[in-house]
């Protein structure tokens, strides 16, 4: 208390001196007042807490997290706050740069339920973010991360090839390398794990997710370009005893899900995450001879511990493991078959993860603290391409006449260990409209690649593991600064910068500039600006196309890539029949100062990978404009419309790049019973013409000229799932692709896998038609 009344006093003297007495009480007053509300019983966040000044109207509601912003009332007579929420007793506080209440419950009510159904774009934050929860997380599947975008209009989850399941996700029209994937604000899942990424954590895992579109903080490192998406993981405090989920569909593939947790005492927690999949029915709907999916097992295992001192201190670790193997390719192939003569696909992926994160915040200072963030990663991929791995293996050059030559296999290996660690201050100047963070990070990345197609006339064993092999370490240390300006009343500036030394490319710099203005208190613009850095693995990244009879040539002289990205939205906050609705529209442009080109456009029987020609042109631009309503209780809608124009240029021509559309329109409906006994989910899309590039066979095809891109039809998907709650046991029933839309011959030459025309890269829609599923969840809080 001393110190408080001290620091007032400090703040008052340079008014006083000037003669200004009268306004040295509202100095004390003016900043916002900030802080978080929790249950005083278990310490968990307490969203829809009202927070208001004493004697006033004006009043905030925590978020999700508990966190609340009550700006400055010149009607305020007084310092203190008061806190309402339903089922707890109301509690005043005095305020200050940052409170954290606990409130009791209110003894008389014996079992108090909170639905929070707050907007899912925030108002609060100064970057444009759209919030993913967890209930949102139970309108369908969401198996795996690839699936909780289902009912999100800002992300869109797209099939890398015909044959071997893998997916990217694709925010502003970019590539998921592009966006910043991180797991509980860590960097996690970049680099050699970026083509099956979205597999390696499994949706009941997963407690929300964080959209964050165009540049956000520098604090998370350098490579950032499009956005970051943020998956905040089940809390061992906060988090349910035992959550037990169930899946199976009509592919004959099941998922098994266990989470526990458990609240040893006061000070430390912990949650195990459990994870199995399995699919091993061979499926051929469209009669091509290939599988429609291929066959695959996953074992995944998370183990957090969580420490909170209760004053200053609060740690969390974690280790996980997981072990993926899947087999694709024709129906017949069989891999432990040395006779055996049919197309296949292996993979096989081992993963282990750690990471700590502890931070000391000063007991007299709320807002000021010291954080040090560390994590590691041993990631370790094996997969072929061809005929069974004990067959023979030939190789063809880049030669034209040579082009298309037979081979049945080829082999994609690689192995990445990676570092990281980040450390963290933060603190006001005066008081906290004025924040600032420094820090300084280390990376250490090592990579290992293979990409082997066999020998070449009289080379050795030693000679062709050499010419297949890409190596590379690299070693990144940074620092970065941020400083965060927040009026009372409604502007917020983030500016930031980095400075990261790259053992092989040198210094990366990033600005960084995040605004946010509150124009009314329902209308919120935004703006964001800055640049991002990325080394690319060309390789990994283009592993769809190591599914056709497209050999790889990869420059030797690739240069990271750089890129500006600029651009806003406009949120408007309004009622529908006395209910919250939201009113959002978005444009961003991207534009590559360098790029990593992968061009299956200027020749057609080859991948080039080059930098950026000169005088090329790479850019981005992405419109998004969504609504979401709330016409009937219980009942939510949203709609949303997508344009983009991508476009690089490949040989000289400016062209759109594959298989991205330029229109897309998105509608969900949501419909909760009472007591949510009963919910049902309805998902409409529809995809606009997507660009491809034309294999041989469409090169070739007779009385047809040569065309450098083509296009797929438009088409619309609906999906539609139903649940019902007991009172532990959710049971829910869906189906997806409910049309069974499918892409006619996906695979260009299926017949014939090992000739030249063979493609099965150039996927623009679903493969495998309607799915069907069960499953149920069984929870003890």
């Amino acid at each position: 208390m001393a110190a408080t009344l001290r620091s007032r006093v400090l703040r008052a003297l340079p008014l006083l001196t000037l003669g200004a007495a009268p306004a040295a009480f509202a100095q004390s007053f003016a900043a916002p007042a900030r802080g978080e509300v929790t249950d005083g019983a278990t310490r968990a966040a307490l969203p829809g807490a009202v927070v208001r000044w004493l004697g006033t109207d004006q009043a905030a509601t925590t978020d999700e997290r508990g966190l609340f912003v009550l700006p400055y009332s010149t009607k305020a007579t007084s310092s203190r706050l008061v806190i309402n929420a339903l089922g707890y007793r109301a509690d005043t506080v005095q305020a200050g740069p940052y409170v954290r209440i606990a409130l009791k419950a209110n003894a008389e009510l014996q079992e108090v339920v909170i639905t929070d159904r707050a907007p899912s774009y925030s108002s609060l934050t100064p970057t444009n973010t759209q919030v993913i929860s967890s209930r949102d997380l139970t309108k369908s599947a969401c198996c795996n991360l690839a699936e909780s975008f289902e009912t999100n209009a800002s992300v869109e989850v797209t099939t890398t090839d015909a044959a071997s399941g893998a997916k990217q996700i694709q925010l502003l029209g970019l590539d998921g390398s592009y966006s910043l994937l991180t797991v509980d604000n860590l960097p996690a899942l970049r680099g050699l794990s970026s083509p099956y990424r979205l597999n390696y954590l499994a949706g009941p895992w997963i407690e929300s997710i964080d959209i964050i579109k165009g540049m956000g903080s520098v604090v998370n490192g350098y490579e950032s370009i499009s956005g970051q998406v943020n998956v905040r993981l089940k809390e061992p405090e906060k988090t349910d005893r035992l959550l037990f989920n169930a899946y199976a569909n009509d592919f004959g593939k099941f998922d098994l899900n266990l989470n526990t947790s458990a609240r040893i005492n006061a000070k430390w927690s912990t949650a195990l995450l459990l994870h199995t999949d399995h699919l091993g029915t061979r499926v051929d709907r469209n009669k091509d001879g290939f599988l429609d999916l291929p066959l695959a097992t996953q074992y995944n295992v998370l183990n957090k511990w969580k420490y909170k001192s209760g004053t200053a201190v609060v740690s969390e670790w974690g280790v996980g493991a997981l072990r993926e193997t899947r087999q694709g390719g024709q129906v017949d192939f069989r891999a432990d078959d040395a006779s055996n003569a049919a197309y296949g696909i292996t993979q096989q992926t081992t993963r282990y993860t750690a990471y700590g994160k502890t931070s000391y915040t000063w007991p007299t200072k709320p807002y000021q603290s010291l954080g040090l963030l560390v994590s590691g990663t041993s990631h370790d991929f094996r997969s072929s391409y061809g005929a069974s791995q004990y067959g023979v293996s030939f190789d063809y050059t880049h030669d034209p006449d040579h082009a298309g030559h037979f081979r049945p296999q080829r082999q994609y290996n690689g192995l990445q260990r990676t570092g990281l660690a980040t450390l963290l201050f933060q603190s006001a100047i005066g008081n906290t409209a004025h924040v600032y963070r420094l820090g300084a990070s280390y990376l250490y990345d090592d990579y290992q690649e293979h990409l082997r197609t066999g020998f070449r006339a009289g080379e050795t064993a030693a000679q062709e593991r050499l010419r297949s092999l890409r190596a590379r370490t690299e070693r990144v240390p940074g620092a970065f600064a941020e400083y965060t300006y927040q009026n009372s009343k409604n502007l917020t500036v983030v500016a930031g910068a980095r400075a990261d030394y790259h053992n092989l490319y040198g210094w990366f710099l990033t600005p960084r500039l995040n605004v946010k203005v509150d124009a009314t208190q329902s209308t919120v613009l935004r703006l964001a600006a800055g640049r991002g850095y990325r080394v690319a693995n060309p390789i990994a990244e283009n592993t769809g196309m190591l599914v056709s009879s497209r050999p790889f040539s990869v420059a030797t002289d690739l240069q990271p890539e750089q890129a500006w990205n600029v651009g806003g939205s406009f949120s408007q906050y309004f009622t529908v029949a006395g209910r919250q609705a939201t009113f959002v529209v978005d444009y961003y442009h991207t534009l590559f100062q360098n790029q990593v080109v992968a061009d299956p456009y200027t020749v057609p029987s080859l991948l080039l990978i080059r930098n950026l020609e000169p005088g090329g042109r790479s850019f981005s631009r992405s419109f998004q404009a969504e609504v979401q309503v709330e016409p009937l209780k219980g009942l939510q809608a949203k709609a949303a419309y997508k344009w983009l124009d991508v476009k690089t240029t490949y040989g000289g021509d400016l062209l759109p790049k594959p298989l991205t559309p330029q229109h897309r329109l998105f509608a969900n409906l949501s419909y909760a019973s009472a007591f949510d006994k009963w919910r049902g989910d309805l998902t409409a899309q529809w995809y606009g013409r997507r660009p491809y590039a034309p294999s041989l066979m469409h090169q070739h095809e007779a009385g047809a000229a040569p065309q450098k891109v083509l296009y797929s039809p438009r088409y619309a998907t609906l999906n539609a799932q139903l649940t019902r709650a007991f009172k532990r046991i959710d049971v829910y029933a869906g189906v997806e692709n409910l049309t069974n839309f499918r892409q006619r011959n996906p695979i260009d030459a299926a017949d014939q896998p090992f000739g030249p025309n063979f493609d099965a890269a150039m996927n623009w829609g679903p493969i495998y038609g309607r799915l069907t599923y069960v499953g149920l969840r069984f929870r003890l809080e």
